[in-house]
């Protein structure tokens, strides 16, 4: 198997094989172009995003800056937005799907070193998938870790440590993230009051 084969797999992996530097390199040549365009070029912008990601929709908008590491490892739905800093270490698979809304300084870490030193210290690395459910909120500075889902219709409160999976329809907050409640129709009934809709 190749490097970038076992990086695929979920298998360790050396990070610095000369084929997934060059992919790197090609990404980070695209996220440069991406964040260092003017504010008015929002079709070149998007047209970055399309030649980048390896999934995306006619309906996102991603605020610059925006890191990541190959590009062709995320997956977006329609109506995605994130706000400024969203970091994505894409070794592995990262989908998210439809009207997912991401707040600043969201990292989302698919990537990850052994724990012990003597065999991080060898430099191989691993990745597991991220998956993010339709219909999600995450809060400002939320990190999501390796091998994770979040369900449908969740929201993670700003600040949050995803280190476990995250059931559809919570909210969830802290470190480490954890439910805190389900959401209900009283939630929804709050804002049509509030507002008077």
């Amino acid at each position: 198997m190749t490097e970038k084969e076992k990086m695929i797999a979920g298998k360790p992996y050396f990070a610095f094989d000369k084929a997934l530097f060059k992919e790197r390199q090609l990404a980070k040549e695209k996220v440069y172009d991406f964040n260092f365009s003017k504010p008015s070029e929002l079709d070149k912008r998007n047209t970055i995003i399309q030649s980048l990601l390896g999934k995306t929709s006619n309906s996102f908008y991603i605020e610059p800056p925006f890191r990541c590491d190959y590009g062709y490892n995320i997956e977006i739905g329609d109506n995605f937005y994130s706000n400024y800093n969203l970091i994505i270490l894409d070794c592995a698979k990262v989908t998210i799907g439809n009207n997912v809304l991401v707040g600043p300084n969201v990292s989302l870490f698919a990537a990850g070193h052994p724990i012990h030193h003597e065999v991080r210290n060898t430099e191989l690395e691993y990745a597991f998938p991220i998956t993010i459910g339709n219909n999600v909120w995450i809060g400002g500075n939320v990190v999501v870790n390796a091998d994770i889902t979040i369900g449908d219709n969740t929201v993670i409160a700003s600040g949050s440590i995803v280190t476990k999976d995250i059931p559809s329809n919570v909210i969830a907050a802290g470190n480490p993230c954890k439910v805190l409640r389900e959401i209900t129709d009283e939630d929804k009934q709050y804002y049509f009051k509030k507002l008077r809709i």
